[in-house]
């Protein structure tokens, strides 16, 4: 089944599967460069000689010292493969609300779950953080994150629950629910952030602008199941988001049980979101830029614009978080911030092409 294409405008079109080479090719240069670019840099071959000799359980000193290592093993690859998993997760996400609500304007955060987390999170940093304090540091990771999961999968669920009525999940009431509970929620992380002490505040960073800096193999662990588990969900959600594109009634008379996708796709996302927001905080306008640009260049339907969406969001994360480490360097740039500065022109040049669309 071929969907109607959402986006204004068009432009020459890759084949699908040399799109997804195209796209792959590049996720995997960012990926090395990654782990090569920073205030430190090192030589691809080395970083490969790094990761060959821990694979293969030989101790640094074949060509390379311990701190470029420390750096590749320890620093720098479990970064990237979150920001990797992110990357991938947000876009993913994007696509499928788009699909959801059949407008390339529609972002992950309209479902309420980023601005739920974050303020699950600085609640707890402000409120419960000292109770924590007798805790090992993993766990103290693990139940911040686990906090921030569940403010987010909460705030989606009552959404959720807000859009339903006899059995039916109205789109339109989904999007107003989640942009007033969004609202309620950042205001409540404003007045936490106004209870904060100074130390406290600058934890807020992290939560309100991103970042890959506190990245670790538990973080990315943590946040794998639920990424990959809304990636996989992918292919299955694929036809029937097609199948809406055309109209929840024509979707229905296609023999696609509606409201069970919608379901899906929202409980799916609001895993996905959380768990990335969870480990790296709010990052903006990937979930908004990355589908669109996959549409525009290979076309609306999803079984192949939600892995090409997958592949190109983990590039151009990893992109953003290469750009946070070097702009400022040896200071670090909020990858919100950067995520941002490109995503706001992209989006207004969207809502302009658009308004040209309609005349």
């Amino acid at each position: 089944m071929r969907a109607p294409s959402h986006a204004g405008g068009s432009g020459a079109r890759l084949s699908p599967l040399s799109g997804l080479a195209v796209i792959a090719l590049l996720a995997l240069a960012m990926f090395l460069a990654a782990l090569c670019l920073g205030p430190v840099s090192i030589a691809p071959q080395r970083v490969f000689q790094v990761i060959l000799d821990a694979l293969a359980g030989v101790p640094s000193g074949n060509g390379y010292g311990v701190r470029e290592r420390v750096v590749v093993l320890d620093v720098r690859l479990p970064r990237a493969v979150l920001g990797a998993l992110v990357g991938a997760g947000t876009a993913v996400a994007g696509a499928i609300m788009q699909g959801v609500f059949r407008n390339p304007l529609a972002d992950p955060g309209l479902i309420g779950v980023a601005p739920g987390a974050a303020f699950a999170a600085v609640g707890f940093i402000v409120l419960g953080g000292s109770l924590s304090l007798a805790l090992p540091p993993f766990l103290q990771a693990m139940t911040l994150a686990f906090t921030a999961f569940a403010g987010g999968l909460v705030t989606t669920l009552l959404i959720g629950r807000l859009a339903m009525r006899e059995g039916y999940t109205s789109i339109a009431t989904l999007l107003f629910a989640g942009l007033a509970i969004g609202a309620l929620a950042s205001a409540g992380t404003g007045v936490l952030i106004f209870m904060a002490t100074e130390q406290q505040s600058r934890e807020f960073l992290f939560w309100t602008m991103g970042s890959l800096g506190g990245a670790t193999w538990l973080k990315a662990g943590l946040a794998a199941p639920f990424v990959l588990a809304m990636l996989a969900a992918g292919p299955v959600l694929a036809r029937g988001l097609d199948a809406l594109a055309l109209g929840e009634a024509e979707a229905f008379h296609l023999g696609i049980r509606v409201e069970r996708l919608k379901r899906a796709a929202i409980i799916a996302v609001a895993g996905g979101v959380g768990a990335s927001v969870a480990a790296c905080g709010v990052i903006g306008f990937v979930g908004l830029v990355v589908p669109h640009l996959v549409r525009l260049s290979l076309g609306p339907g999803h079984r192949i614009l939600l892995p090409a969406s997958s592949l190109l969001g983990a590039a151009v994360l990893l992109a953003a978080d290469i750009a946070a480490r070097l702009l400022a360097a040896p200071a670090e740039l909020p990858l919100g911030v950067v995520t941002a500065l490109v995503g706001a022109p992209f989006f207004l040049w969207l809502l302009m092409q658009r308004r040209t669309a309609l005349g």
